[in-house]
């Protein structure tokens, strides 16, 4: 949100916008929100976000897909000051999303993308026992997409932690096993001997976690760590100042 730099009660676009977790506290704000996303069950959570927050007329909920025509469904061309996309690009179209924010916007757009391995992983673990991880280039052919289209995109950094909890040694492995793909399907004795070397007790074992559920009793000794980029331009077909 900081890094939106919204102009008091500037009007956006939340494409991806999920149960509401960047949509609620913009309208909280003062900002009148398009929230839109593809799936009818976080627009039902969004539903219930908003009638709980008391934000009836601030968020308008808009069932919405990047592959969607958006002339004949989505908000129209300039329909909002700023229009972002935070970590929800999943489009085999990338040059299109983009320019289908770019359309929507009449000051800044914005989109946040993976900087290194997917989020489903944790790099950490997968080098420590040896595994293979592709890392995402994603936000570099969204750069250069941008580009190409006539903007002079801003790119920034961030890491957002991570901390995964289990309730048993097995149990980890189960959880962590989810990684092991692409050929690194042999790699379970040695998930589990790291996972045995460096699970610690948990302190905040039974609150609610990051998802509302109760956290295990164990986690690992480091923090996951997902690199992100943030990537903001002015809407190529904005007025220069």
């Amino acid at each position: 949100m900081k890094l939106l730099a919204l102009k008091p009660g500037e009007s956006v676009l939340d494409m991806g916008c999920g149960a509401g977790s960047i949509a609620i506290p913009l309208a909280q704000d003062g900002h009148p929100v398009i929230a839109a996303d593809f799936s009818p069950a976080m627009l039902g959570t969004l539903d219930a976000g908003i009638e709980y927050f008391g934000l009836e007329g601030r968020i308008t909920p808009l069932e919405l897909a990047w592959d969607d025509d958006w002339d004949l469904v989505g908000p129209v061309a300039k329909a909002v000051d700023v229009a972002f996309a935070s970590r929800s690009v999943t489009t085999t179209n990338l040059k299109g999303a983009l320019a289908k924010l770019d359309r929507t916007a009449r000051r800044r757009c914005a989109v946040t993308m993976v900087a290194n391995s997917s989020p489903r992983y944790d790099l950490h673990l997968m080098n420590a026992i040896g595994a293979s991880v592709t890392c995402s280039n994603g936000f570099v052919y969204a750069f250069n997409i941008l580009i190409q289209m006539g903007a002079l995109p801003q790119v920034t950094y961030f890491e957002s932690p991570r901390r995964d909890t289990f309730e048993s040694l097995e149990a980890g492995v189960a959880d962590f096993s989810r990684m092991l793909e692409h050929g690194n399907e042999d790699k379970v004795d040695r998930l589990r001997d790291y996972i045995a070397q460096h699970m610690i007790e948990n302190p905040h074992a039974g609150e609610p976690g990051s998802k509302g559920v109760p956290q295990g009793r164990y986690m690992l000794d480091h923090v996951r760590k997902v690199r992100w980029a943030f990537i903001a331009w002015e809407p190529v077909s904005a007025p220069r100042s």
